[in-house]
């Protein structure tokens, strides 16, 4: 099984070129599935229905997420009836969705785990209490991915080590830089610590970069925009065999015209 991970998608120009590119993308990796982090897809946070269904319609075959989750709120229904979009696991039981979800892909059964990084971002649970829980509802998905939306590396990098063996990759998400540390874990497991972001570099992580620039300068608030030029997809390609072993895990980035 081949599958495409890209990294948080940000707003309508992350959206607009990860639509634009993802069949050429699928073609030229032979990819079987494809997951994208969608927690900013939606004017830089969050997740608008209609946004996660365009991208489900483009070929995304899951949509994982993070701690902006709720920030649009008609997403509460759309979670709760749609299994192919998850919101972190170590929520609480009673918010609306799910965090695990199993899809069929032409390379066989896929299993996706979302989870949140309990440092600085405060889930219900910590993504080490719930994980164990999370592999029982998978019981016999020997493929495995798990997106960990989180702020520290060393947290990232703890869950890799945690579930090597286990799972087939996890793959770290939230900073939207993407770190240089993709690898195969000794028990077969390919881990990175981020992914990247899909969206524009002429900005501070997706953001117009003066207004993030005022916001240090000032010390005052100031409302955030989504930058729109220099617009790149970026993610990983995880190769898994039979066992829901990784085989290798490569970076890759696609820009409009590249």
């Amino acid at each position: 099984m081949i599958v495409l991970f890209f990294a948080d998608v940000i707003g309508k120009p992350g959206r607009d070129l990860l639509i634009a590119r993802l069949p050429g993308l699928r073609e030229r990796f032979g990819a079987d599935a494809v997951i994208a982090n969608g927690e900013n897809v939606t004017d830089g946070t969050g997740l608008k229905p209609g946004h996660a269904e365009a991208l489900l319609s483009a070929g995304v075959d899951v949509i994982t997420t993070g701690n902006h989750v709720w920030r649009q709120r008609d997403i509460f229904r759309y979670l709760a009836e749609q299994p192919r979009v998850l919101r972190p696991y170590n929520f609480l039981d009673s918010n609306p969705g799910r965090g695990v979800t199993v899809v069929d892909t032409p390379g066989g059964r896929l299993g996706v785990i979302n989870l949140l990084g309990d440092l600085y971002l405060y889930p219900a649970r910590s993504p080490f209490e719930v994980v164990e829980q999370a592999l029982e509802e998978l019981h016999g998905v020997r493929n495995v991915i798990v997106d960990l939306h989180a702020e520290a590396t060393s947290e990232k990098v703890a869950m890799g080590w945690h579930l090597d063996g286990r799972v087939s990759a996890v793959i770290g998400t939230h900073t939207h830089v993407r770190t240089a540390d993709a690898r195969l874990l000794p028990r077969g497991t390919a881990y990175v610590t981020d992914a990247g972001m899909c969206g524009p570099r002429d900005s501070v992580i997706g953001v117009k970069k003066e207004l993030v620039l005022e916001r240090f300068l000032s010390q005052l608030p100031v409302r955030f925009e989504v930058a729109d030029t220099d617009v790149w997809l970026e993610g990983v390609v995880v190769e898994i065999d039979s066992d829901g072993h990784a085989l290798r895990i490569e970076p890759f980035e696609a820009g409009s015209g590249s």
